[in-house]
C-alpha cells in the first residue's frame, strides 16, 4: 500500500497527516520556513522509505513545498486544483471544507486514484517558463499603459497620437514626454525643438529629419484644442505614461534577449524556427510553455496539458457540441493561437501546409468559422512540432504535404 503523506497547502504553512493505508500514524501544522521544513524533514527520514508526498497546486504557495521536496529528492505528486476537487468529492454528497479535512481526504483516496510521480524537468525549461510568464507580463502591462496613454493625450494633445498607430516606438514615446501639450510646443522655437529631438531620443535621426518633425509638432500644437491645461493632472498622467511605456519596452526587450539567448541552448529551436511563420520570440514563448516535449508519451497529451483536446457531451438523444476543453495551460494555448495566427498573416513568405488546412476547413462544403479552424490548425500544428522534436527533423513543406494526402 505504501505510506502517503498529504499536505494541504495555505500561505506560509500546511496541514500535515500522514497515513498507512487508511491508518492515520500523524498530523499536525508545517510553517513553511527553515525551522518548519527542518521538523518536516526529520519526521520524513524515520518514516519507510517508500514514501509519497500529495499536495494541491496553489501557485505561488505551494512552490516553497515543491522545492523542499526537490531539494530533499522526495518522490511527489501535485494535483492541479480541478483534479482535487473531482477526488476530494468522491464517495460524498455533503459540502464540507476544512484545511484538516481536505489533507485527510487527499490521503485516504490516494490509492483509488492514478497519481502520476512529478517528473522534474531541467532547470533551463523552468527558466525558460519564468522568462516567458515575465515577458507576457510585461506585454500585459504595455497594453493597459497604453490605454491610459491614450485616455490622458485626449485631453491633452490629442494630435500626437498621429505620430505613431497601434505599436509604440521608443522615438514617439520620448517625444510625447518632451511635448504633452500643444503649450509646450508653442512657447519653445523650432531650432530648439529640432535639437531636443536630436538629443533626446535613443534613435539617431538626421538633422533633416528632425527639422520636419519640428514642423509637423509645430502644426499640430496650432491645430489642438485641448480640454486640459498644460498644468492639470491628465498632462503630467502622459508625461508619466509614457516614461512608463519607455521602461516597459526597454524590459521587454531585454527579457526577450534573455528569453531567445537560453532557447538556441536547446536544439528543438532550431526545429521551430525552420517552420514557417514561427521567429525566434514565437519559439522561445513555446518552449518557455511547453516546456520538454520529450516528457509526453504522445501528442494527444501535448494537447490535453494546453488544453485544445475535446470535450465531448451526449445523453440518450442529447448530443451536444463539440468544445475544446480549455482545461489545460492557457498562457500555452495563447501563444500557439498566435502563432498560427502569424503564419495566416505571413502566408506569402513561404509555403506552409497549415496554412493550406487553414483555407482547406474554410473553403469546404460546410466551412468551418474563423477561431473553429484556427483551433483546428492549433492542434495539426502542435502534432507535428512534436513529430518535429521527437524525430529531430526540421521543416519539410514537401514531406508535410505527403502525409496530408
Amino acid at each position: 500500500m505504501g505510506t502517503v503523506m498529504a499536505l494541504d497547502i495555505s500561505m506560509g504553512k500546511s496541514y500535515k497527516v500522514v497515513y498507512d493505508g487508511q491508518h492515520c500514524l500523524s498530523e499536525g501544522e508545517v510553517i513553511h520556513n527553515q525551522a518548519g521544513f527542518q521538523e518536516l524533514i526529520n519526521e520524513i527520514r524515520s518514516l519507510p522509505e517508500e514514501l509519497m508526498l500529495v499536495f494541491e497546486s496553489t501557485g505561488v504557495y505551494s512552490k516553497p513545498v515543491e522545492t523542499f521536496c526537490q531539494k530533499n529528492q522526495l518522490r511527489y505528486c501535485i494535483l492541479n486544483p480541478l483534479a482535487a476537487k473531482k477526488q476530494l468529492e468522491q464517495g460524498t454528497l455533503r459540502s464540507w471544507k476544512t484545511d484538516k479535512h481536505d489533507a485527510h481526504k487527499l490521503a485516504q483516496v490516494h490509492q483509488q486514484n492514478d497519481r502520476p510521480e512529478k517528473t522534474n524537468q531541467s532547470d533551463i525549461y523552468i527558466e525558460m517558463r519564468d522568462l516567458s510568464r515575465f515577458y507576457q507580463e510585461i506585454e500585459d502591462e504595455i497594453k493597459r499603459t497604453r490605454m491610459n496613454l491614450h485616455n490622458a493625450l485626449q485631453l491633452s494633445f490629442p494630435e500626437l497620437e498621429q505620430f505613431f498607430s497601434s505599436r509604440v516606438t521608443p522615438y514617439a514615446l520620448t517625444l510625447i514626454d518632451l511635448f504633452p501639450h500643444p503649450e509646450c510646443v508653442l512657447q519653445t522655437s523650432k531650432t530648439k525643438i529640432k535639437n531636443l529631438l536630436m538629443k533626446s531620443t535613443t534613435k539617431k535621426i538626421s538633422e533633416n529629419r528632425a527639422k520636419q518633425k519640428a514642423s509637423q509638432i509645430i502644426e499640430y500644437a496650432k491645430e489642438s484644442y485641448p480640454a486640459v491645461s498644460s498644468t492639470s493632472v491628465q498632462t503630467q498622467k502622459v508625461q508619466y505614461y509614457a516614461q512608463q511605456l519607455l521602461r516597459l519596452l526597454g524590459e521587454k526587450e531585454n527579457i526577450s534577449e534573455q528569453m531567445i539567448s537560453k532557447a538556441k541552448q536547446l536544439s528543438e529551436f532550431v526545429l521551430l524556427t525552420s517552420f514557417p511563420g514561427i521567429g525566434e520570440i514565437s519559439a522561445a514563448l513555446f518552449i518557455g510553455e511547453i516546456g520538454d516535449l520529450s516528457r509526453f508519451s504522445d501528442h494527444k497529451k501535448v494537447n490535453a496539458f494546453i488544453g485544445i483536446d475535446i470535450r465531448r457531451y451526449q445523453s440518450g438523444k442529447y448530443a451536444g457540441q463539440d468544445h475544446i476543453n480549455k482545461r489545460g495551460n492557457p498562457k500555452g494555448r495563447k501563444v500557439l493561437y498566435f502563432i498560427v495566427r502569424n503564419m495566416i498573416r505571413q502566408q506569402k513568405a513561404a509555403p506552409n501546409h497549415i496554412i493550406d488546412y487553414y483555407y482547406k476547413l474554410k473553403k469546404q462544403p460546410h466551412p468551418k468559422k474563423d477561431k473553429v479552424a484556427v483551433v483546428a490548425c492549433m492542434n495539426k500544428l502542435l502534432k507535428c512540432i512534436y513529430s518535429m522534436v521527437r524525430n529531430n527533423t526540421g521543416y519539410d513543406y514537401s514531406y508535410a504535404v505527403s502525409k496530408d494526402q
